[in-house]
Formats: structure tokens, sequence, C-alpha cells
């Protein structure tokens, strides 16, 4: 890997992602790519493009917001409450947004090639598997093969470093690389303050206690 595509959504995961991709290929061989695809909780964008200018990394936000409208059966695109509770409940599917990754890692796959990256990196992380299928190992290996032939050789890398690692994991890294809590973002309901009670709020609070990791975020 020389030059990466960081997919930064602006939570905790994809901003750790950011730090360690700097520290394996430093500051000028990384980039950023944020996508506005509709979701209610905009404010992740405002977050991601913070941290990069904080780094001084080049971030694109690119416009999708339209997909919203073939997307919409997912509380984080439609008018449906997102629920509440822990991530791995079952009531956490209403969540997922169709084959989001797919499309969006594709787009950027765009991206890369057009900028001369060599590798595309996301940060799906084994808390999501079980509610995500586009977070699945499986999932990462097949659209790795597809990334490989959609250019010339060698293709693009898909660099996937936190599939088998716990959220606390993260929280742990991300304080060796210096991470800045306070500028990532998690709640799905789209509020001023971090609900507390949603899937990620949920998941954002034990893994910090887990790590035993004082948070940077405000919650309600």
């Amino acid at each position: 890997m020389k030059n990466i595509l960081v997919v930064l959504s602006g939570g905790m995961d994809s901003t750790t992602l950011l730090y360690e991709a700097i520290a394996l290929v430093g500051k000028t061989n990384v980039r950023a790519i944020s996508f506005d695809y509709g979701q209610r909780h905009r404010r992740e964008l405002d977050c991601a493009a913070s941290s990069c200018d904080r780094l001084h990394i080049e971030h694109d936000l690119v416009d999708v917001s339209n997909l919203a409208a073939l997307l919409d059966r997912s509380a984080l695109t439609g008018d449906f409450a997102v629920p509440e509770g822990h991530y791995a409940e079952e009531s956490m599917k209403a969540t997922v947004v169709p084959n989001r990754n797919m499309i969006l890692l594709a787009l950027a796959a765009g991206k890369a090639i057009n900028e001369g990256c060599d590798t595309i990196a996301y940060a799906a992380h084994a808390g999501d598997h079980a509610i995500y299928p586009d977070c699945r190992t499986e999932f990462a290996d097949a659209l790795s093969e597809a990334l490989s032939l959609c250019h010339y050789e060698p293709g693009i890398v898909l660099w996937r470093p936190f599939v088998e690692k716990r959220k606390e994991d993260l929280v742990l890294l991300g304080e060796k690389l210096g991470v800045d809590w306070s500028l990532t973002w998690s709640c799905y309901k789209g509020g001023s303050k971090h609900c507390g009670k949603c899937g990620t709020c949920t998941e954002r609070i034990e893994a910090f206690g887990i790590a035993g990791v004082e948070d940077g975020v405000i919650f309600e």
C-alpha cells in the first residue's frame, strides 16, 4: 500500500482507520472520502470534515443523497423511528441501509482509480457482523476480489484491518494513535448531542467502558 483512500463516515471506527492509515504511509499519501446518502445523522459528516481539517488531509464530500429515495426502508434514510437498545438486538436490523457498503465502496473505487490511489480502506469491525451483512468477512473478501479486477494490474486493494477486531480494541488503538474522540459521531438519531440510547450510542458507551478510556463526546 502506497496511496490510501479512506472511506470516512465521521464515526469513531473510520476515524481511527484514518489515523491508522496516516501512521502507515504518512499524511501526504492519505486522502479521505465521505458520502451524504441522505442519512438522518448528517452530523457525522461535519465530524469527518473536522478530523480532516485537524490532520490536514484532503477530503472529498460526495452528495449521493438521491439514493435515499431508493433505500428508504432503513431507519437511517426513511421515515422510521431509530430503535433503542443494544446493538446486537434483532430490532437493530431496522438500521440496515440495503447494500450501502457495496454502493459506496464502488464509488470510492472510481475515485481511487481517478486519483491514483492503490488502496481503499473501510472500517467494518467484528461487532458489525451480526447486524450488517455487508460488514462480514465473506462480503469483504468477495468485494476485494472484484476490486482487484476493476482496474489494470495489480488492481485496487480493499484494506479492512478491523474486520476481526472488537469495538473496545478500536478505542485502545485510537488512544495510541491520538484520535480526538470529540470529533467523532456515533448516534443515529441526528440530534445535537448523542442520545445515549440507540444501538450505536449503547455500543460506544460499552466499548469505552470496557477499554477504560474516557470518551470525548457529550450525551443527553
